[in-house]
């Protein structure tokens, strides 16, 4: 029996729309992640799979993103290492994303370094994860760190993505998470703002932004619209990609999906 059990669906999947690809091995999980992933993502064509070796009936295909559920697996399993170096080689232009049991340091960094855009421990939140992948699709890289306390929030390593070089020179942390931003952005807005804009860049909804900052909704509906107005930004979308490098001047237009308001 062929690993992916469904091959004609496969071969009738679009060969204009991008792909994103989840390799799960449980049907269930499977199942679930799907159906997030098919509303979230309607832009993309998604494709599931129990294992890797099912990516040989993608060829030719738009594979934007990889996502693998590595479970309780170190990253030097030699199972997970071959797993990557097979999405290396058949895939070099897509973006791997890796699902986790883990939160350790240690498994973050040492999937970064084996060019994994996204780490995603299976504790986080459902809609952190999908600003998550939202951020990868971008081009950025996705990395949350351990709990430091019992009372803190995981904490979150965001690098975003830009046109070019990255020009970073400043390290922010707001609740636990650690941002690095442009330098513009760092001279330029005040470091509330900044939290703010570090909220925007997950593209957390004003709900949300409020709790991790403990603040009230209409104190960061105020900040974003300090924001918009510095970077001369019509919407949250736009003014996260100018400060992160995406646009420049102000004729540009953000094409990324607008972050939730509410």
């Amino acid at each position: 029996m062929d690993d992916f059990t469904n091959p004609a669906e496969l071969a009738q999947a679009s060969q204009t729309s991008p792909v994103l690809v989840i390799v799960e091995h449980h049907v269930l999980a499977r199942t679930c992640i799907l159906s997030i992933l098919k509303r979230e993502f309607t832009g993309f064509e998604i494709v599931e799979l129990p294992t890797t070796r099912g990516l040989k009936w993608l060829s030719g295909i738009d594979v934007r993103l990889i996502a693998l559920n590595i479970e309780d697996k170190q990253i030097t399993d030699p199972s997970i290492e071959d797993s990557l170096a097979l999405i290396a080689e058949s895939y070099p232009n897509a973006y791997v994303a890796l699902l986790s049991n883990r939160d350790d340091e240690a498994t973050a960094s040492a999937a970064m370094q084996r060019g994994v855009r996204g780490f995603f421990p299976t504790s986080i939140p459902v809609e952190v994860a999908i600003a998550g992948l939202r951020l990868v699709l971008a081009g950025g890289v996705y990395r949350p760190l351990p709990i430091m306390g019992q009372n803190e929030a995981p904490s979150l390593k965001t690098i975003s993505a830009s046109s070019g070089a990255h020009e970073l020179s400043g390290i922010h942390e707001w609740n636990g998470a650690t941002t690095i931003l442009p330098e513009r952005a760092m001279i330029d807005l005040t470091p509330r703002e900044q939290n703010v804009l570090a909220a925007l860049e997950l593209g957390l909804p004003n709900k949300l932004i409020a709790v991790k900052l403990n603040l009230s909704e209409n104190t960061v509906k105020m900040h974003i619209q300090h924001i918009l107005r510095k970077c001369s930004a019509h919407n949250r979308t736009e003014a996260v990609l100018r400060w992160s490098g995406r646009l420049s001047g102000h004729n540009g237009h953000a094409r990324a999906r607008a972050p939730s308001s509410s």
